[in-house]
């Protein structure tokens, strides 16, 4: 039984490898994502700057009436993150999942994005 010490251990190792391939700069930002049991959490960063440009999360008060460790606010999460970037001029982006595979909230969260006006 692979323990849940271990399970992020291998998360992290998976993220890193990812971060040393993909960078988020100016014209595209990295659109992060991270998510614990109860929530899940997006933000886009410009890299170069180190600067976090938008963020999201379910922990917000406008996302108080809605579970976060579901399928369904990890959409509306997209959704949010995606208008948010728009405002902000935001078109393109780079699809950072954070070491997590890409199913469950994960996938909704990038399909939100997507419909949301996000190009990835």
């Amino acid at each position: 039984m692979i323990s849940k010490q271990d399970s992020n251990k291998a998360r992290l190792q998976r993220h890193k490898r990812i971060r040393g391939k993909i960078s988020g700069c100016a014209e595209r930002p990295r659109l992060c994502v991270f998510k614990s049991s109860k929530h899940i959490y997006a933000q886009i960063i410009d890299d170069v700057t180190g600067n976090t440009l938008v963020a999201c999360s379910t922990v917000e008060k406008v996302f108080a009436d809605i579970y976060g460790g579901n399928k369904d606010a990890a959409k509306k999460i997209g959704e949010e993150i995606a208008k948010r970037a728009l405002n902000a001029g935001i078109k393109d982006v780079v699809f950072d999942r954070g070491g997590y595979l890409y199913h469950g909230r994960i996938k909704e969260l990038a399909e939100g994005a997507r419909e949301g006006g996000l190009n990835f």
